[in-house]
């Protein structure tokens, strides 16, 4: 897991809430691996930049949506022969092999996102609220749109397939 400037940030561009992408302060980027370990990676990942950014009072809602977007994309993004120990080539990103899941953490003056980017081009799917909230699987979107101020998604263009999940959070006052 490394870090990523603004080469990874491009694809990200499109879709994201309004924010203007020139004035991101800070950015870290990391390549998950198909494994529900990956989980747990993400999040430690997550606690090290948002402590690098001064941003630990935030770890914990920041925290779960990136463990309910890396779930998400590890249990449904992932071609269907995927298992944890399943490792396949997913394209290529400008000559070098596409892990198939990537956390993304960009932050602004005022915001946060959390994107996640995998190879699916199926949009997420929500819960409707008439549904059964006590299964056991199901509820993940709920959860980012309980704890985040806003989520999305879109497909990327150009060289990338697949989509990006993303959470904003609001930092301080606006």
């Amino acid at each position: 897991m490394g870090t990523n400037g603004s080469t990874m940030l491009e694809p990200l561009r499109q879709g994201l809430p309004p924010i203007d992408p020139a004035t991101v302060s800070n950015s870290a980027s990391c390549a998950l691996p198909p494994a529900y370990e990956a989980v747990r990676g993400a999040r430690k990942f997550t606690r090290a930049t948002l402590a690098q950014w001064d941003l630990t009072e935030r770890f914990d809602d920041v925290a779960l949506v990136v463990s309910e977007l890396v779930t998400n994309a590890l249990r449904h993004a992932l071609p269907s022969e995927s298992t944890p120990d399943y490792a396949p080539e997913y394209g290529s990103d400008e000559g070098r092999n596409t892990p198939p899941v990537r956390l993304h953490l960009m932050r602004w003056t005022s915001r946060l996102v959390c994107a996640v980017r995998d190879p699916s081009h199926k949009s997420p799917e929500t819960r409707s609220r008439d549904e059964d909230f006590a299964a056991e699987s199901g509820r993940g979107l709920f959860l980012v749109d309980s704890f985040s101020d806003s989520w999305g998604w879109h497909p990327l263009a150009g060289t990338l397939q697949g989509k990006v999940v993303w959470a904003l959070f609001r930092l301080g006052q606006e």
